[in-house]
């Protein structure tokens, strides 16, 4: 009878195992970085090392529907970000996840450039919109549709906690207190003109106590037009921050941080990549950001308005599974402090991946 039992359940595991490759595939790959950076602010120097591994998968269910799924481990092989998306033939695809950027990714600095965008070294409204969308909520992307010769791919999403917190299995968010729900839309068009691509974003969440801590419901919102011509990419961006804050005044000397300060911050951005080859690409950005106080000051002071600036040269070349990369930023009254000193970021990346 025993080895009747051992044989009963070696064939059940081995049936398991038939219907798990059937159903789905995994696949693995990773990446490694290596850094020398350059800031002359605090005059700074330093070489840096990163590395992430992503561990994705897919399959089909019975009726046609088809999933994937990704997690990305990053330095310390930590969950970094991870998403779930079902595809629902013509209903579109839902995807919910923790860290992966959500639907203003789509719509966040949607200018070419060659490298990074500048908010990677300098902090901007652009990059900002709808950050809070991106954890504990679901994303709705159903299928394209056709306008007038125009195709326009909607995105939309919830978050019924918009508070910015990873929510693990079968557990609510966070509750900060202020935060209620959160809800996003962006729509991408196409067809307008060959190589023309033009989005438009709006997010918004409730405060859910608005007279006691001077706050009101939030709105951020984009919009972008990128045109590619050949080897030559052009791109014009705008942006909006309000966070709802009410203020009294917050000096013009003063640095601020998106969020978290009152006032307006509004984003423009302009760029041009070109590409040389099929390994070199170059590209030029200019971002304007404007402090805006006195938009939400209740006291009806008015303030001088700030604009941090920032002008980006970047560059990269690959070649196989090594890619070069390297970028020159300055910054103008960065962190809008028009007292703060001008600033320069000089980086150089080698990047392996496999």
């Amino acid at each position: 009878m025993n080895n009747l039992k051992k044989l009963g359940v070696t064939a059940l595991a081995g049936s398991l195992a038939a219907v798990s490759a059937q159903a789905g595939e995994m696949s693995m790959n990773g990446s490694a970085n290596m850094t020398y950076y350059t800031t002359s602010k605090s005059e700074g120097k330093g070489i840096g090392t990163d590395k992430g591994l992503t561990v994705s998968g897919s399959g089909e269910l019975d009726n046609g529907w088809t999933f994937s799924i990704y997690t990305y481990f990053s330095d310390a092989l930590g969950i970094s970000s991870h998403a779930t998306s079902l595809t629902m033939g013509s209903m579109g695809t839902i995807t919910a996840g923790q860290a992966w950027g959500g639907n203003s990714t789509k719509y966040d600095e949607e200018v070419p450039q060659a490298y990074e965008q500048t908010s990677d070294r300098q902090q901007n409204a652009a990059n900002q919109v709808g950050n809070w969308m991106d954890n504990g909520g679901l994303t709705w992307t159903p299928p394209a549709f056709d306008l007038g010769g125009l195709s326009v791919q909607a995105h939309l999403g919830f978050s019924p906690d918009a508070d910015d917190v990873a929510t693990n299995n079968g557990s609510v968010g966070a509750k900060s207190g202020t935060w209620g729900s959160g809800k996003d839309l962006g729509l991408t068009v196409t067809g307008l003109v060959d190589g023309l691509t033009l989005g438009v974003y709006g997010a918004t969440r409730e405060n859910e106590s608005p007279v006691s801590d001077g706050h009101r419901d939030e709105f951020n919102g984009s919009w972008y037009a990128k045109y590619s011509m050949g080897s030559v990419s052009f791109g014009y961006s705008e942006a909006y921050y309000d966070s709802g804050i009410d203020g009294t005044t917050t000096a013009a000397t003063t640095a601020k941080v998106i969020g978290t300060s009152d006032g307006i911050f509004e984003n423009s951005q302009m760029s041009i990549a070109f590409n040389v080859n099929d390994n070199l690409s170059l590209s030029y950005t200019e971002s304007t950001d404007t402090y805006d106080a006195s938009s939400n000051v209740s006291s009806g002071t008015e303030i001088v308005d700030v604009d941090q600036e920032t002008e980006a040269l970047q560059a990269a070349y690959s070649m196989g599974g090594m890619t070069i990369k390297a970028f020159q930023m300055e910054a103008t009254n960065p962190g809008w402090d028009s007292d703060a000193t001008k600033n320069t970021f000089s980086e150089i990346s080698i990047g392996l991946s496999f």
